[in-house]
């Protein structure tokens, strides 16, 4: 066996290859580009025609590096870098060959409790991408909606009271429209109403009237430097934020369209209260690999939603396990949250944990838990959500544990 360590970067890679006593074989640098991938290989092979009797370990199971060493069949075991961190830490040592060494001695000494990288199907892979960078879309929403709000505090504050909320596509129209107090000031209710209409607004009339009572009342009046500068400001979010929100919609179809393509895609869909947003996201966290998950305690752990136990002497706690995936950990969350607004037993699940002192966030981790061992069982069994299957099931067991 030959354990090979690849610190991986943007410009290059280091690479380093340790046999089974630890001897280190080779030691190279390869770009990163095709040329460079094809040197990796071909001083691989030079080794040991076959494939598999290389263990190659990097701090990452993404990226480029990645898909060809799985494309070419060599067995990749990713590792988390606090893992690498921590055996750094007694010298305090850091370089890029140093890293490779250290990289392959852990494959060396730790390969049977390493978990070896099965890639994702294409279209869970694809999936996966979507929705997370679709989230990371979502914030950059947030973030020029903050900013927007913030703005209009600025110099036209009454502009937020206008409309139920600010990014409505009706309320970014009216912004370009009226862009400061005065211009909306002089409008008549007339011509405010034609515009509502003119964009399907439900109540244009009164919306109109209401407006215009509004902009007609004493207001806070700021600097005109202040208003000709924030009204160009506030003018530009607005042109992002219409951008933004139309990419987030054609995600949202294209999501759905991949979505619907996978036979898993009604166990997920099942779950109340996972709606067109959730359940891709949890079906892409979750994957399709039956074989992926001994049981559903290991994707507690990766979900995020299991506690750790710290215990020191007498000193012994539960705590929030931050070594997760963050995107799963996430998708589970929200899924907990909705999920009291419609299931009887998850709201008297979460006002329990709420009684007994646990915070908001505690007590949708705890219930994000049960959910999980939930959906390992429908995911397992290929069974959508039925909750007289759950409620006998909880019955046998409370009894039993009475």
């Amino acid at each position: 066996m030959y354990f090979v360590g690849i610190d991986w970067s943007d410009l290059h890679h280091d690479v380093a290859v340790l046999d089974e006593k630890g001897q280190e074989l080779k030691y190279f640098t390869i770009p990163h580009n095709r040329k460079g991938m094809e040197l990796l290989k071909e001083r691989l092979l030079s080794i040991d025609p076959e494939l598999e009797n290389f263990a190659c370990l990097l701090e990452t199971k993404n990226g480029l590096l990645v898909q060809f060493l799985l494309e070419a069949g060599f067995p990749v075991y990713p590792l988390n870098p606090k893992v690498v961190d921590y055996r750094r830490k007694p010298s305090g040592a850091k370089s890029d060959p140093i890293d490779a060494r250290l990289l392959a001695n852990i494959g060396r000494s730790d390969l049977a409790q390493l978990k070896r990288l099965k890639p994702d199907t294409e279209l869970i892979a694809e999936l996966k991408m979507l929705t997370r960078d679709q989230d990371s879309l979502i914030q950059e929403s947030t973030r020029l909606t903050n900013k927007l709000i913030a703005c209009l505090k600025e110099y036209y504050p009454v502009a937020l009271e206008l409309f139920s909320k600010p990014t409505l596509p009706v309320a970014l129209e009216f912004f370009k429209l009226y862009p400061t107090p005065d211009l909306v000031r002089e409008a008549t209710v007339p011509e405010m109403a034609a515009f509502l209409k003119k964009h399907k607004h439900p109540r244009p009339n009164q919306t109109a009237i209401s407006i215009w009572q509004k902009a007609h009342e004493p207001q806070l009046q700021a600097s005109a430097p202040t208003v000709r500068a924030k009204c160009r400001l506030m003018l530009a979010l607005v042109r992002q934020l219409e951008v933004i929100q139309e990419q987030i919609a054609a995600y949202d179809e294209e999501i759905n369209r991949l979505f619907q393509q996978h036979s898993d895609s009604r166990i997920f869909a099942s779950l109340p209260g996972a709606a067109e947003r959730l359940a891709p996201r949890l079906l892409a966290e979750w994957g399709d690999d039956r074989e992926r998950y001994e049981n559903a305690a290991v994707v507690q752990a990766l979900a995020g939603t299991s506690p750790v136990l710290f215990q020191s002497g007498k000193y012994r706690f539960a705590r929030q396990r931050r070594s997760c995936v963050k995107p799963f950990r996430r998708a589970m969350h929200l899924f907990a949250f909705q999920s009291i607004r419609q299931v009887s037993w998850a709201r008297e699940y979460y006002d329990t944990k709420r009684n007994q002192g646990k915070t908001h966030h505690e007590a949708l981790r705890a219930l994000a838990n049960i959910w999980v061992r939930i959906i390992f069982a429908m995911w397992k069994n290929r069974t959508c959500y039925d909750e007289a299957t759950f409620m006998t099931a909880r019955t046998r067991y409370l009894s039993r544990v009475a």
